[in-house]
């Protein structure tokens, strides 16, 4: 296929063995990685292939179809199809990556053509970038943070010094449900263990929970890593009383805040509390977690991790005081060295002394614990997925009728945060609620698209024309 040092690859597959199979590949070829979510839509799809210059792609059969609207404008010029199945022991469930469609490549018979080939070692080094992760921008538009091969490295490390008892070389089991697509779960799961020699069981489907609970039973777990919404959904299954778990050592909570009665109601049934941790795309993911040395759930996301220094800034830049909250800004070996091709976006995102502004804001308690108090990018965390307002809002505005409109995440007892968009009409305009979700969905992964619209009169606005999504949070 020609792949050569420094070309991008989508990789475009749920959690399936041919995941870790084609990250390896790409790492030891000297290539990047896309991670790309089998759920996007067209549109999604097609801005991160075209940003990324990508010209080799695996895809799930499930994914196909979308693909197939967009690789025609692309650069892409090789697609490798993953059938259910793919390089397993045990099937993926129906419906993950059916369907192989015409012209594209089957890994199969990739691996079989590259058994004759001879490998030629790629000379590397630790700036080499690894990985391309896209996050959300101020523009509605994902950036990708550009992960160097030391980034990654660095950051399965400083999480093993943290938690040494729960890595033992050889001797893990870890579940991994949430997706690897997904920084939490590419570094922390699998990357974390891999490096170990551990064992990890790959959950395509964590909605099928009787399956689910049939992995964990056979698995018998030492490591279990989750976001809120995940613990939430497993602490309130009847069944998960029959999995053992007298091997579990460590349960890891990130992507979204931990809530004190969830992981009291896990603790119950499993005798582990979640420890929490803080991270971001663009940090490898993990800046903080709480470390061994805590016996009980804390509310905070814990130590910033070895060789990694947080300071909280004010709006002139300045550190605030313990207990006094600021931006959190991170500096370390695991923070990104910038934003693919995207200048103008990186020097915002530094600050003039080399912090990344993650534009979280953050309190340090007297102990040096950190706890999130609010999320200055006004992100809506939706089951751990990150969505963006500015980009909801653009899909929305788009619809005929539509004058302008706002979201902001309101409470979910399911998803922990929901999308609740407000939409002002236009003067003698008739548009439903129907009418904005059907067109939404048509632009936007389902965890994106507004499960709640109000039609008001006028959004809220300062003196600069800038919406205040403080005021529409205090609207019923």
């Amino acid at each position: 296929m020609g792949v050569r040092k420094g070309d991008r690859v989508a990789v475009m597959l749920p959690n399936v063995l041919a995941f870790p199979v084609a990250f390896v590949a790409v790492a030891k070829i000297g290539a990047i990685q896309v991670n790309v979510n089998p759920l996007y839509t067209a549109r999604e799809l097609e801005h991160q292939l075209d940003d990324a210059g990508v010209e080799v792609a695996l895809v799930c059969g499930g994914s196909m179809g979308t693909f197939a609207e967009v690789v025609g404008g692309t650069r892409v010029r090789t697609v490798l199809s993953v059938g259910r199945g793919d390089l397993g022991v045990v099937d993926a469930p129906a419906g993950t990556c059916d369907a192989l469609p015409p012209g594209s490549i089957p890994l199969a018979d990739a691996i079989a053509a590259g058994e004759s080939l001879t490998f030629e070692p790629v000379a590397l080094g630790g700036e080499d970038l690894l990985l391309l992760q896209y996050t959300g921008g101020t523009t509605g538009l994902s950036k990708g943070a550009a992960l160097s091969h030391r980034n990654l490295v660095a950051n399965i490390e400083q999480f093993g010094a943290i938690v040494p008892a729960a890595r033992e070389p050889g001797e893990e089991v870890v579940v991994t449900a949430i997706p690897m697509y997904h920084i939490f779960a590419l570094t922390v799961n699998f990357l974390s263990y891999f490096a170990i020699g551990a064992q990890n069981w790959l959950i395509a489907n964590p909605r099928d929970m009787d399956g689910f609970i049939d992995v964990l039973k056979a698995a018998r777990p030492t490591v279990f890593v989750g976001v809120n919404t995940l613990y939430a959904g497993l602490a309130g299954h009847p069944r998960l009383t029959e999995v053992d778990w007298s091997r579990l050592k460590l349960s890891a909570g990130g992507g979204a805040a931990v809530i004190d009665v969830i992981s009291s109601r896990w603790k119950a049934v499993t005798g582990n509390f979640i420890r929490e941790g803080y991270g971001l795309s663009e940090t490898s993911p993990v800046v903080s977690f709480n470390p061994q040395s805590i016996d009980s759930f804390t509310g905070t996301t814990g130590l910033p991790l070895p060789s990694t220094d947080v300071k909280l800034l004010d709006e002139q830049d300045n550190e605030v005081a313990i207990g006094g909250a600021g931006e959190i800004c991170v500096k370390g070996p695991q923070v990104m060295g910038g934003y693919w091709q995207k200048p103008d976006a990186n020097a915002a995102a530094f600050t003039a002394d080399g912090y990344f502004r993650t534009g979280d804001v953050g309190v340090f308690d007297e102990a040096g614990f950190l706890r999130i108090v609010d999320r200055k990018k006004d992100m809506i965390i939706v089951s751990g997925f990150n969505v963006y307002p500015n980009e909801v809002e653009a899909v929305a505005t788009a619809v005929p009728g539509v004058a302008e409109c706002a979201c902001i995440g309101v409470p979910d007892a399911r998803t922990g945060e929901a999308v609740k968009l407000f939409v002002v009409l236009a003067q003698d305009a008739d548009v439903t609620d129907a009418q904005l979700v059907a067109h939404c969905r048509e632009s936007l992964a389902a965890y994106k698209v507004p499960k709640l619209i109000r039609f008001v009169d006028r959004l809220p606005k300062s003196t600069v024309g800038k919406i205040l999504r403080r005021e529409l949070s205090r609207t019923d």
